[in-house]
């Protein structure tokens, strides 16, 4: 089976953009390829150093998500970046075959500068060297393991070839070394947020998480965008422009035609609407919760499992550093 790497940070904990938009692909996966999922807490760190308490109550809060949601540990490795030094190392040789200037030029490095301007300032001038270099990590991350393919979204392109350059510049002076990564692009596409945003995120407040209680989603949903144009309750609507109904196509499936049909014909008002998805939001994140709630009261079931998957994962990177040193003529005691 082919070596599939993925990552996701430990900044908090997953919503349902994270849920529909990369952790359900990841399950369907798991059965078929050899899945690494990388707790990546140094990447984390390149625009959260100044929080580390953050970073490490994350690593184990994120980890409980994943397991909740039905990644099996016995099909997947789950692991600790900063547990696996070699990652370290290759990023450093990584780091002298790319330029300042092309790390710039990455759009998605781009667009993320953008949208840390607390971090890093209107101008970008306070970028640190290790956010503008994450991608150089990342390539690290991807190739030690032997990443053949990788699940990304559109936005991710750009990093992932920023990674097939790389690995092509590296085997060209060191020798056939590592894989060139291909794209898996994820069934889902980015999912929108309860005010219509495009993305859902925690800065924006606008997510909901799969840790949600009823209380919390009801505030929520009933807060969330529906068609401006309708005023009254038995006004017609159109349901493409509310987000009411955009979460009723993700959770509610079965009577979803009748939702779409009543709002049109304005026999539903918004109220009962939101009421009805409240109900089946719920539905469906029950069993996601009532797995967390065994991991809560388990916890030394959940370090095993990043033990054990950290532990299987530092045995594949040393591996595979014996043929990045030997390659690179530095083994020079092996």
């Amino acid at each position: 089976m082919k070596n599939i790497l993925t990552g996701i940070r430990p900044t908090g904990n997953l919503h349902l953009g994270h849920y529909f938009g990369a952790v359900s692909n990841w399950i369907k996966l798991q059965d078929d390829y050899n899945s690494y999922i990388e707790i990546a807490d140094v990447q984390a760190l390149t625009d959260n150093f100044n929080d580390p308490d953050k970073v490490r109550k994350n690593v184990r809060e994120l980890t409980i998500d994943l397991l909740s949601c039905g990644i099996d540990p016995k099909k997947v490795t789950i692991f600790i970046q900063s547990m696996i030094p070699e990652i370290a190392e290759v990023t450093i040789y990584f780091s002298n075959l790319v330029t300042i200037s092309r790390l710039y030029r990455n759009p998605t490095i781009k667009t993320e500068i953008s949208q840390k301007k607390e971090l890093f300032g209107h101008s970008g001038e306070s970028v640190t060297y290790g956010f503008l270099g994450y991608p150089v990590s990342q390539a690290a991350d991807i190739t030690v393991f032997d990443g053949q393919l990788v699940p990304v979204g559109e936005d991710q392109l750009p990093l992932l070839e920023q990674c097939r350059e790389i690995v092509r510049k590296f085997n060209t002076i060191y020798g056939e070394t590592f894989v060139e990564p291909e794209q898996m692009l994820t069934e889902n596409k980015r999912i929108k947020g309860l005010d219509g945003n495009e993305k859902m995120g925690k800065s924006l407040g606008n997510a909901i998480y799969l840790i949600d209680d009823y209380e919390t989603i009801s505030k929520k949903i009933m807060s969330a965008v529906t068609d401006p144009n309708k005023i009254k309750k038995d006004d017609k609507a159109n349901p493409d422009v509310c987000m009411v109904y955009y979460y009723h196509k993700l959770v509610n499936q079965d009577n979803l035609e009748t939702v779409c049909q009543e709002c049109k014909n304005g026999s539903r008002g918004c109220v009962a609407c939101k009421k009805e998805l409240i109900n089946k939001m719920m539905e469906f994140l029950k069993p996601i919760q009532e797995k967390r709630k065994y991991y809560e009261e388990n916890m030394d079931v959940v370090d095993n499992i990043l033990k054990e998957g950290t532990l299987k994962a530092q045995k594949y990177a040393k591996n595979k550093m014996k043929l990045v040193r030997e390659n690179m003529k530095i083994d020079y005691f092996e």
